[in-house]
């Protein structure tokens, strides 16, 4: 969807500015499927690591350009599949992320909705999180007796590695 200018300035098309539609509806779609799950409040960074994970699975995984015109209900098993456990979404979040940006440097075109992704995906990677330790067995009882989130063992967690089984959750519970 393209938007005319109107302080001015010219966007990447001349006099016309290209809307990251695809990466604002995958946005969106992930905010809708965490706000449904009601796991945690939108104003944290736990909520943001969700949101994030989720959109870029959304946009990744729409190989042909159809993100406006699907069904959310139609995606949500593939979207499952690729937040699961046992998935390698790290990796496939890279190899996605490289074919687009080579893709948009052959078009030698505006990517707008790759610089947002790209700044999701480095902020997802970058940031880390104090979440509880889910390896550890506190007490050696698998957490019994223990009534305080401070006594729980906590662990600084890239974003992605958070927000991805909140995403994962989110979609189970839609």
């Amino acid at each position: 969807m393209l938007h005319e200018s109107t302080d001015g300035a010219q966007g990447p098309g001349g006099d016309e500015l290209t809307v990251p539609m695809a990466w604002l509806y995958a946005e969106y779609i992930a905010d809708e499927l965490l706000r449904t799950g009601d796991l945690m409040p939108p104003t944290s960074f736990e909520y943001r690591a969700g949101r994030d994970a989720l959109a870029l699975t959304i946009f990744l995984s729409d190989t042909h350009g159809e993100l406006s015109c699907i069904r959310v209900v139609s995606q949500l098993d593939s979207w499952l599949c690729l937040t699961a456990h046992d998935q390698p979404w790290q990796e496939w979040v890279r190899e996605r992320m490289d074919g687009l940006a080579a893709d948009a440097m052959a078009a030698r075109g505006p990517a707008p909705d790759l610089v947002l992704a790209e700044a999701a995906w480095r902020w997802l990677e970058e940031t880390e999180l104090l979440a509880p330790d889910l390896d550890a067995v506190p007490g050696g009882g698998g957490g019994a007796g223990l009534d305080d989130d401070d006594d729980v063992p906590k662990v600084w967690t890239p974003a992605w590695q958070l927000g991805l089984p909140l995403g994962h959750l989110a979609i189970q519970l839609f």
